[in-house]
């Protein structure tokens, strides 16, 4: 026959087991919710990055008009992320990006008078050679990460005696506009729906 002291200690040892089971549990569904906020962040922040179809692509080398240094006055780079050209309107300075067929990654560091106005992206070649290779493509990119408005904005600035600058600026204010008045409207919506339903209770 199992004793009295045997019992009480079985069941302290279950107590035991439960409580340390319920602990685990309370703390992997802690540590889950804290890991996933921060990931639920990040991929909130990165949804507008994804891949862009079909960009039309031309290539220019250090030989070319602008010499060896990009708008910001700092070596083109031909290494591993690579210098290019945009209208900083359309892809902004600092916006990286990949090309999916080659895997090549390029930074937005340079901008040109004849891609104003258009999506069309320069990419920087460190050789007259590999420039004539590359040609004119069209080609599927990944968006690693936008770059800044603003950032474009403070680079363009004092620029803006010439056209090309004063061009892209008129553009990027134009789209702050655009998204003010739309961020406006969004908040006098919800302002309305708001005052609505307390003139419903």
């Amino acid at each position: 026959m199992v004793s009295e002291a045997a019992v009480l200690q079985m069941s302290k040892s279950l107590n035991l087991t439960i409580v340390l089971a319920v602990g685990c549990i309370l703390v992997g569904c802690a540590e889950q919710s804290v890991v996933q906020k921060p990931l639920a962040a990040v991929e909130a922040a990165n949804s507008h990055l994804g891949r862009m179809p079909n960009v039309r692509t031309t290539a220019y080398t250090r030989i070319e008009k602008g010499g060896h240094r990009n708008a910001l006055g700092k070596y083109l780079s031909g290494r591993h992320v690579m210098s290019a050209a945009s209208d900083w309107s359309r892809f902004p300075l600092g916006t990286r990006f990949q090309i999916v067929d080659t895997k090549e990654e390029f930074i937005i560091d340079d901008y040109g008078t004849a891609l104003i106005g258009t999506s069309t992206i320069d990419l920087y070649k460190p050789t007259n050679l590999e420039m004539k290779r590359w040609g004119v493509r069209n080609v599927d990119i990944n968006i690693l990460q936008w770059g800044s408005e603003e950032q474009s904005l403070k680079v363009l600035g004092p620029r803006s005696k010439h056209q090309t600058p004063r061009r892209m600026i008129a553009a990027l204010q134009k789209k702050n506009v655009v998204r003010a008045s739309k961020v406006a409207s969004a908040s006098k919506q919800a302002v309305a729906r708001t005052s609505s339903s307390r003139t419903l209770d």
